[in-house]
């Protein structure tokens, strides 16, 4: 709070870590920039349009009235806060009103997506699955006749698919249901050939390409045999649903791969960094990243089947 109370501090310290090789103009590369510090802003040697810019053109900060002074201090912590951090929280911290707190958190949790050329999972890999949203019985009688008939006997509920190597990364997304057609290609797309899965006695996972090796635990007999299991899933489960129950309490199907996302972030950065680490390597992906107002109410949940 202190260090990025100056806005100097905030510039460099972003500056360091978007342009370690020097500042470049965002719209056509060039080196050839000059700094105005009465304007703190850069302009580009080059004639061309948009040849002025900030630190923020080009990030997940772009078109943002708030100082980075209030931006880098919610991105220390959602990203160091094992169960997440409240809009509310935010929002009293920071001195801003809730709804701007809200809308920093999704932008933020956009840097927190994983790369899509992140290596796949290998060796031991175990897969599971679950479910998200609110119990039918906690719901009024109406309400939830209403949310029954429209829904099915699971309610309102979103499933989330999930595979983590053991003592590693983990994967997971939201899906339209658990069945074969969702499980398989995200299996395929996620897990190298010759791994070997871990898998509960659930029917989705059978038939597997013969690429994979299947061992299965079945939940009615007991939760461990030998070195088969699905603990350390179900562990990454835990910690999800702590956050969205106990931090965010309520969350809206058409952002649940966002919470998800952020909560893979944090788990898949938990043992190699520290909390300076993990905002360090934050910092560095705000580049290229961007979601706008329109783009987030409008959002829509997955389909279900």
């Amino acid at each position: 709070m202190v260090f990025f109370n100056d806005p100097a501090n905030c510039r460099e310290y972003v500056m360091a870590r978007r342009w370690a090789d020097g500042v470049a103009c965002p719209t056509c590369g060039s080196i050839k920039v000059t700094f105005s510090v009465k304007h703190n802003r850069w302009q580009c040697g080059s004639h061309h349009p948009k040849r002025q810019f900030t630190i923020k053109t080009g990030t997940i900060f772009e078109d943002s009235p708030l100082g980075l002074d209030k931006w880098l201090l919610a991105m220390w912590m959602v990203i160091n806060c094992k169960n997440g951090v409240s809009s509310y929280e935010i929002s009293r911290d920071l001195g801003i009103t809730q709804k701007s707190a809200w809308f920093i958190l999704h932008r933020l949790r956009e840097i927190m997506s994983e790369d899509p050329t992140a290596p796949k999972l290998s060796g031991e890999v175990e897969a599971d699955e679950t479910f998200v949203g609110g119990s039918l019985k906690n719901m009024h009688l109406h309400k939830r006749n209403v949310v029954q008939a429209r829904e099915g006997r699971k309610g309102a509920k979103s499933t989330v698919i999930g595979l983590i190597q053991r003592e590693g990364r983990v994967r997971a997304a939201v899906a339209p249901s658990r069945h074969k057609h969702e499980l398989h290609p995200h299996i395929i797309a996620n897990v190298e050939p010759g791994s070997k899965l871990f898998t509960d006695e659930w029917v989705g996972y059978d038939s597997l390409p013969a690429d994979f090796t299947r061992e299965v635990i079945n939940h009615m007999e007991g939760y461990v045999r030998d070195n088969v299991s699905t603990n350390q899933i179900e562990n990454f489960w835990s910690i999800l649903k702590r956050g969205l129950k106990g931090t965010y309490v309520s969350v809206d199907p058409a952002h649940l791969q966002a919470y998800v996302n952020e909560q893979m972030f944090r788990f898949n950065n938990r043992t190699d960094m520290n909390d300076g680490d993990r905002f360090d390597l934050a910092v560095r992906k705000v580049t290229g990243k961007r979601l706008t107002w329109d783009t987030l109410i409008n959002r829509q949940p997955i389909a279900r089947p």
